[in-house]
């Protein structure tokens, strides 16, 4: 593996795409072994749910990612990963590698230095990437794979031409997906504590929230408590605690009344999280508050990540 998405040594040569399998596949109830390919993939679902598992920085390092329909996954070669469908999933998957050749596509080299984002994409450090598709990647990926079935060699004109086509694609929604320069685990951060902004009034379940952003639940609890500092529920506790907090100060809502606003089914439950966390009892902090000014914490209001 050399540490990113792709070889460093494209840009060196005339390197062009090869196609080296592909394949539609429904998968019911499978789950497939740990092992590694000599290209790069693509994993596109096309109907379904699926989870793939990763290890890209070997047996201690493992990611769990949840796809839905419309997502895809770009995977370095050499990955170990292994696929995971509980119910049913139906695929397109396209392995392919690089080759210094003759074509009628201009080089991989010389289209990044055409086109910024493909310069982008072949600088992805990351080891995989996973984007949602707006139809015309799965449009592309499938007139590639039909052409393949009708060029008798395989490398045809019109299949160069749709690899180039998928090979721009994928570099715009790359593009797209780390417009804010953000890293993807940031991302997906992001997207979640987004999510529970918007929902916290619910019941909500850490299996729902990663659902939310398509991440096995365990992978989601990890990655938000070494990137935010606090784990996934203490987060949305003090961040509804924090809403109920303006809610006394600034409604006429009786007291009896704002664990149901916030997202706390039990009164009683509501009462000992607010007293933990403000040292007060919503009474109490309701009264106080109508002689005191507070500002609301800057941290959550802020959405850092």
């Amino acid at each position: 593996m050399n540490g990113g998405l792709f070889p460093e040594r494209l840009t060196d040569g005339d390197f062009r795409p090869v196609v080296a399998a592909y394949y539609f596949k429904e998968w019911n109830g499978f789950r497939m072994g740990y092992h590694t390919h000599r290209a790069t993939e693509i994993m596109y679902v096309i109907g379904g749910t699926c989870s793939v598992e990763l290890m890209p920085g070997g047996h201690t390092d493992k990611i769990e990612l949840t796809l839905t329909k419309g997502e895809f996954i770009v995977l370095d070669a050499n990955v170990p990963h292994r696929l995971i469908v509980e119910g049913t999933c139906r695929m397109l998957n396209l392995e392919f590698r690089f080759a210094e050749r003759d074509g009628l596509v201009p080089p991989v080299g010389r289209l990044a230095l055409e086109e910024k984002t493909v310069r982008q994409l072949l600088a992805c450090p990351q080891s995989f990437v996973v984007l949602r598709d707006p139809h015309d990647f799965q449009q592309a990926l499938k007139s590639l794979v039909l052409e393949l079935d009708a060029s008798p060699s395989g490398n045809g004109p019109m299949t160069e031409l749709l690899f180039g086509q998928l090979l721009l694609l994928l570099a715009r929604l790359y593009h797209l997906s780390s417009a804010d320069g953000s890293g993807v685990q940031e991302q997906y951060i992001r997207r979640c504590i987004r999510f529970m902004h918007q929902h916290y009034d619910l019941n909500l379940t850490v299996p729902e929230i990663a659902a939310s952003v398509n991440l096995h639940p365990g992978y989601l609890q990890r990655i938000f408590k070494r990137s935010v500092g606090m784990p996934l529920m203490s987060y949305l506790t003090a961040f509804r605690m924090e809403r109920a907090k303006m809610l006394l100060r600034q409604t006429a809502i009786p007291v009896a009344d704002i664990a149901d606003y916030v997202g706390v089914g039990s009164r009683q439950y509501f009462h000992l999280l607010f007293r933990k966390h403000t040292g007060m009892t919503p009474v109490d902090y309701r009264k106080s508050a109508s002689t005191h000014h507070y500002d609301d914490d800057e941290y959550y209001e802020s959405e850092n990540f």
